[in-house]
């Protein structure tokens, strides 16, 4: 269960940096809410992971779907370039995710 938490909180994580690419001021709530609500359950599924999951273990596998994730979204979404590199790291960043489930103690 504690690695579905860890899944779950990358994913949160992602909503919510994402979120910040819609706040450009104050005034505009939604972005605001969003960024709050995913925030708040990213670190409350991270909390949870760490129950079981050591937490370097846990804290590099959360940035890391944070990470790959933000980043699928911008070249999908948002048209920031997809080079071969880029996706050959993003690559290389899944394989030391799943790297790191796999030498997991727990």
């Amino acid at each position: 269960m504690a690695w579905i938490y860890l899944l779950l909180a990358g994913l949160f994580e992602i909503g919510f940096t994402t979120a910040l690419r819609g706040v450009d001021s104050i005034t505009r709530i939604q972005p605001i809410a969003i960024f709050i609500v995913a925030a708040t359950a990213s670190f409350v599924c991270l909390l949870l992971a760490t129950r079981d999951i050591p937490m370097g273990t846990a804290y590099a596998v959360w940035t890391g779907i944070g990470a790959f994730g933000t980043a699928i979204l911008g070249i999908v979404v948002y048209g920031e370039p997809a080079t071969a590199a880029r996706l050959f790291f993003l690559g290389m960043l899944i394989a030391s995710l799943i790297g790191l489930k796999l030498v997991s103690v727990h």
